[in-house]
Formats: C-alpha cells, structure tokens, sequence
C-alpha cells in the first residue's frame, strides 16, 4: 500500500512539474516581444505580420492560447515547422533514433568501464591503482566536451586518419562523439561507484559477512554492490536524461543529426514551434526517468523508508 501511494505520489509531482514546464515554455514565446513580428521575416510589412498573427492564434486572449497550447501537447499536436512546414514533433521524432544512438553508447561504455574501475578503486584503496584510476576520473570530469571533442578529431581524424571526424551511418562515425559525450559521465560514475562501495564495504554487516568466512567475490557481488548501486541508480536515470534530451555541443561539433542539433538550428532560425516541442520533450524525459529512478529504489532497497 506504501508503495502504491509512493508511486501515485511521485507521478503526481511529474504532472505538476509538466504543468510548469509547459506555462514556461509558453509564455517564454513573449518575453522577447510581439511573437508574430519575430517569427515572420525582417523585410515582413504590417499586413503581412497581422495574417500571420491572426493565422497562428496570436491575437486571442493569453489564456486561451494557452488552453490551446496545453490541448496540442495531449494531443500530440505542437504546431507545424516554420522553416519545413512540417509538423514539430515529426521533425523531432526523426531527429530522436540519431540522438538514442549516441546517448545510449555513450551511457553504455561509461557506465561499464566506470563500474569495473570503481570497483578495483575501491577493492584496492590507496594503492597505486586506486590512485592512477582517480587521477583519470578527475581528468575525465575536468575537460570540457568541447576541447575533448575538438580533440579527437584532430588526433584520430586529422593526424592519424583512423576513424572520421563527422556524419552518420557506419560504426566508425559513432565512436569520436560517443567517446566525447561519455567521458563525463564515466568518470562521474567511476568516483561515485569508488565512493559508494568503500563507504559500504565500511559497514557491520559486511565485516559479519566476512567473519562468518563468506569469499570476497562473494561479499562484493552479492552484498556490497547492490546497496553500493542505489546512489548511481540516480546518477545514471539524471545522465541517460540529459542525453537523450540532446547532447548539444557533441552533435554540433560532430555533425551529428540528432535533438541537439535540431534544437540549435531552430533557434537561430527562430523556429519556434520546434524548440518548444525540443524542450517539453527534453522536460518528460527527465520526469520520466526520475519516476522510474524512484521505483528502482524500491526494488533495489525495500527497507527504504518512502
């Protein structure tokens, strides 16, 4: 019964937070002025600015509009591309595999190679392979994406020619932007991981474990790990939603055709229908991914208090 109402609560909190989202991301549209005479062309004369404000709804009361904005995102209806005359969320569901794609080699390396070191740092505390494993975690957090990235492509790309520096449709494109995108989060969740397990390996029960002659292996598999996995349960569901909500400078630098991509060039276009449907997306990925977070929890721990 707890868990029911935990699970009604948090969806709950997740349409409140939609709510919000959409009440920003519609009167964003005019903090900046007249939203016709923005989205229209600078040589646009008055007649002209009028028929399309009449034509997009623009001289109804706010509220209304709003109504009619909340009606469209139920609906799946977020208005028509200003620069492709096509539907904004179709322009962005066809952006959406692109963006998967990297996010989820991204999160996969770096989450399996950031698991295997953080565990031998925290096996082997203090020793020079703990040291040498933190001194790359920090390095990984540190750089920016955009030196990274700029990085690889003139060493792997321009110098040595191994792998190509942009485009989509082979294994060897994936790997430069999946290296650049991840290489924050594998060092996030290599300290984290590093963290977690020595602050359990540290606890009672896990001395009674050993006292009691269970194998190491044992210990850290069956014991350690499960609870030490509860705080990067979070990490992970917060990172997976930043990517998959566009990875902005990675696709810009590497040509990738993904949200990111999509979201900056309809910005510069003043695209506005897109861009709103680009950050209502982004917003029900990170509700999404917090909800599902907060179930993990449960099944990982149930003696967690909800």
């Amino acid at each position: 019964m707890k868990s029911l109402s935990f699970i009604l609560g948090r969806a709950l909190q997740g349409v409140v937070v939609m709510t919000g989202v959409s009440l920003i991301v519609f009167f964003a549209l005019f903090l900046t002025g007249d939203p016709a005479a923005l989205m229209m062309p600078p040589d646009a004369n008055r007649a002209e600015i009028e028929a399309f404000r009449h034509a997009m709804g623009f001289d109804d009361p706010l509220l209304v509009q709003y109504g009619r904005f909340v009606g469209g995102v139920l609906t799946g209806e977020l208005g028509n591309s200003l620069r492709f005359h096509r539907p904004a969320l179709e322009l962005l569901f066809e952006r959406l595999p692109a963006t998967a794609l990297l996010a989820c080699v991204a999160l996969i390396w770096s989450s399996l190679l950031g698991f295997l070191l953080g565990t031998i740092g925290a096996l082997r505390r203090n020793s020079a392979v703990d040291f040498a494993i933190r001194v790359i975690s920090l390095l990984g957090q540190a750089i920016p994406v955009f030196w990274l990235a700029l990085l690889l492509i003139i060493v792997f790309a321009l110098d040595l020619r191994w792998l190509p520096s942009s485009g989509i449709g082979t294994p060897e494109q994936l790997v430069l932007p999946s290296i650049a995108l991840g290489a924050y989060y594998f060092s996030a969740i290599t300290r984290l991981v590093r963290a977690s397990l020595i602050e359990v390996l540290g606890q009672d029960y896990i001395r009674t474990a050993r006292a009691k002659g269970i194998s190491s292996w044992r210990i850290v598999v069956h014991h350690a790990l499960r609870n030490a996995l509860i705080p990067v349960i979070t990490v992970q569901g917060m990172y997976f939603a930043s990517l998959l909500g566009g990875a902005l400078i990675t696709e810009i630098i590497f040509a990738w055709p993904g949200i990111g991509r999509l979201a900056v060039d309809s910005i510069q276009t003043k695209d506005f229908p897109v861009v709103q449907a680009v950050v209502l997306f982004a917003a029900f990925v990170f509700v999404v991914m917090n909800f599902l977070v907060d179930i993990a929890y449960v099944l990982l721990n149930p003696r967690i208090r909800l």
